[in-house]
């Protein structure tokens, strides 16, 4: 945090003052935050929630928001953040964002839109294969990287290419392939754990592609993810 920043928390009013509002809370609560927050404040939202946010955020009129894919971690309350060297800001307030990370030995890139949007993806299908191998076989990120690199990486594979037919961009060029970078990534926080959560967010935005194909008589654009979410968390795609 910069020395003149401000926390606010759950049920606190939001300052009507200026700059970045930097919104670190869970993504069912992002509703809540966003009515709390003085019209003319909004645009100052900043999102880092993981998953994928442009539908929610166009709906309501934050298209153009500053958005963070995060990509460091703490184990726990006191530690230092671990940096995985990733971390993008793209939007109004992106540079002060990257500015307070870097501030705390964390880099931060600054992309333009088409190269966030790669990049959106990119970590989106990361949280997704890795933790829905990780519930598969019961092991953290590091256990997957270790134990089933085959099964992430040919995952990785089949969402990043769904997501990007549905998105309508390309594969982000040059540099070590998808698969390899997303699990250089996972070494650097491999004592996480994995589940399959917050699944409207991730893992459902994946099956509501498959979904809606299936219903049009179409192939499943991703029939690994489908066959892994059937075996793990059979009650979410009932």
């Amino acid at each position: 945090m910069g020395e003149n920043d401000v926390v606010v928390r759950r049920g606190e009013a939001i300052s009507s003052g200026s700059g970045p509002i930097i919104v670190a809370t869970r993504n069912d609560d992002l509703d809540s935050v966003i009515e709390a927050t003085p019209r003319k404040r909004r645009p100052d939202l900043v999102f880092i929630q993981n998953g994928m946010l442009q539908p929610f955020l166009d709906e309501r009129g934050l298209s153009d928001n500053t958005q963070v894919l995060v990509y460091f971690a703490v184990a726990k309350r006191g530690d230092a953040p671990q940096d995985g060297g990733l971390t993008q800001a793209h939007g109004p307030h992106a540079a002060a964002f990257a500015e307070r990370m870097t501030s705390h030995g964390i880099s931060c890139s600054l992309p333009d839109r088409p190269q966030f949007r790669q990049s959106m993806l990119e970590k989106l299908v990361w949280i997704c294969a890795y933790m829905l191998v990780g519930a598969r076989h019961k092991t953290n990120v590091g256990g997957v990287e270790r134990q089933h690199r085959a099964e992430v990486d040919a995952l990785v594979t089949e969402l990043a290419g769904a997501g990007a037919a549905e998105l309508g961009i390309e594969p982000a060029a040059g540099g070590a392939p998808l698969p390899e970078r997303l699990a250089e990534y996972s070494r650097s926080v491999s004592v996480f754990p994995t589940a399959v959560k917050e699944f409207v967010w991730r893992n459902g935005w994946f099956w509501s592609l498959s979904s809606r194909r299936l219903a049009e008589g179409r192939p499943d654009p991703c029939p690994r993810h489908t066959a892994l979410l059937k075996e793990v968390a059979p009650e979410l795609v009932t």
